[in-house]
């Protein structure tokens, strides 16, 4: 039996995590980096993914990245697409996930796959798609194509990041995921707060009165 260390395994996870997130900001970016490297042997797949690797995988995700990164600086198009990547990013985020984690049993590689990689790669796109609408909102999309820019950027240098030194990038990935968790909490609260301020107001006693 192969003799796996606790730095390969942390090496494998971070690698997961970091193209999982990456996965949120693109969906096809690091799905097709993840292809590349497994058919340059850089990477090897989990079993059950070499069809990561074949030419057929790599010249579809090559042709649906380019769509996806031209999609975003069309009007109306980009909010089409976000609509259709929200559930496509969980999918490659626990995919990513699970074929990085070469050396776990097939029932924990897929725990960990949708729970870790799943959820980081829709916590980042379902960001990314709120703050895309507030930008429609608020300058009528005329700034929407820089944040499609900057997604861009994220996605290319984040994948390449990732590959060269998983372990730093899924750290920043981690701390990406507290900060946006945490901005979800609190738009909860704040929106909560909102519903709620009308009928407190009127449950409010008046001054000199009894509660």
């Amino acid at each position: 039996m192969e003799h796996v260390s606790t730095m390969q395994y942390l090496v494998a996870g971070a690698l997961g995590l970091g193209l999982a997130a990456c996965s949120g900001f693109r969906v096809f970016v690091p799905l097709l980096a993840a292809s590349v490297a497994h058919r340059m042997g850089w990477l090897p797949p989990s079993p059950g993914f070499d069809w990561l690797s074949t030419w057929p995988a790599l010249l579809m995700l090559a042709t649906a990245t380019v769509a996806e990164l031209a999609g975003y600086y069309v009007p109306l198009f980009d909010h089409l697409l976000d609509t259709l990547t929200t559930p496509a990013s969980f999918v490659a985020g626990t995919l990513l996930m699970t074929s990085s984690l070469t050396h776990l049993d097939p029932t924990l590689r897929w725990t960990l796959g949708v729970l870790v990689g799943g959820s980081a790669a829709g916590l980042v796109q379902g960001s990314t798609a709120l703050l895309r609408a507030g930008s429609t909102a608020t300058t009528g999309g005329l700034a929407n194509p820089l944040f499609a820019t900057l997604e861009n950027v994220l996605a290319v240098v984040g994948t390449v990041f990732t590959l060269l030194l998983p372990l730093v990038a899924a750290a920043l990935a981690v701390g990406l995921l507290v900060f946006l968790a945490s901005r979800w909490r609190r738009g909860q609260r704040q929106r909560a707060a909102r519903r709620a301020g009308p009928a407190d107001i009127a449950q409010a006693p008046a001054p000199g009165g009894f509660a």
